[in-house]
């Protein structure tokens, strides 16, 4: 347990969703002073003047802003207006409100959808500016990435102390499924399992499958962001991931090794592919506070998996 925990009270925005749950039960094993994770119909952070009361009330002194409305490709391109404005509004207006309550430190998750769609490989964070992302996730990632401006601006004029971390595509266990609005590998996962179950001869897939994609297993994603929350200070952003791009191609087929399915794979090329490439730079992170994701792609599908299948 690390003594700068001790006496913080974490504010933890998202703390019941995905990704949320996760930085919840790694926050509870430094013990701090207290963990305020309130739900939306708790907490609704597009209302400023209910912002201002909680914070008042709660006196946090570490934020960490986890709370996002987000989905995959055809999620994001039915809902651009909504994924753009959600997402603006909460970061916006958490972070003005934490500045003038005076908390200590604002640790902000940015998206990986936030870099160019022609970003050189591996994604480096000083790329983030040249060029504008994938058109299909450009709302989404151009909302987080304001806040990246906000928190620098912050820090540039009233000296506010806020960080910015990009993870890379996340999954695991508790992951979204719901064929409309999840990612890549639940989407998979599902897809191959209800297939195999109801005798399928085949699954179809989105694209040509020659996209390539990184992704982190998201209790390594938790470990990142309370290691940056504890020790990292400076301005700049900072990618999470593993440093490792895949095909989606060969993605597909090994989570369908994996399900147990035998049919065969057939790609819809009517559909988009998404952003090119994507695989990180990740010397940042280790560099300044020492994170390397410990979980290989292989083991935390099968950890993913597994947890699926024992509920499906």
């Amino acid at each position: 347990m690390s003594g700068f925990w001790q006496e913080r009270r974490v504010l933890l925005t998202g703390g019941g969703g995905f990704l949320g749950r996760f930085i919840r039960a790694r926050l509870e094993r430094e013990r701090p002073a207290a963990i305020l994770a309130p739900r939306r119909s708790e907490l609704d952070l597009r209302d400023a003047a209910a912002i201002r009361s909680y914070l008042a009330e709660q006196k946090p002194d570490l934020v960490i802003h986890a709370a996002a409305v987000v989905g995959g490709i055809g999620a994001n391109r039915t809902h651009p207006g909504s994924f753009f404005y959600e997402n603006a509004i909460m970061g916006i207006q958490l972070i003005e409100e934490a500045r003038r309550a005076g908390v200590a430190k604002f640790v902000c998750l940015g998206t990986i959808c936030a870099y160019p769609k022609f970003a050189p490989i591996p994604f480096r964070e000083e790329d983030l500016w040249n060029g504008y992302p994938e058109e299909t996730n450009a709302p989404y990632g151009i909302a987080k990435k304001v806040l990246l401006v906000q928190l620098q601006a912050y820090r540039q004029e009233y000296g506010f102390n806020g960080i910015f971390l990009l993870p890379v595509n996340l999954y695991g266990p508790g992951d979204n499924f719901d064929l409309e609005t999840s990612h890549v590998i639940p989407a998979m996962i599902r897809k191959f399992v209800e297939a195999r179950e109801s005798g399928r001869s085949e699954v179809v897939l989105w694209g040509d499958g020659k996209a390539t994609r990184e992704f982190i297993y998201v209790e390594d994603a938790a470990d990142g962001i309370v290691a940056a929350a504890e020790t990292y200070e400076d301005p700049e952003p900072v990618n999470l991931g593993r440093g490792e791009e895949i095909l989606i191609r060969e993605l597909a087929q090994t989570i369908a090794d994996k399900t147990r399915f035998r049919g065969t794979i057939v790609w819809d090329t009517t559909k988009p592919n998404g952003q090119p490439r994507r695989m990180l730079d990740v010397s940042r992170a280790r560099e300044r506070f020492g994170f390397r994701a410990g979980t290989s792609l292989p083991d935390g599908l099968a950890k993913t998996i597994e947890w699926y299948e024992a509920r499906a």
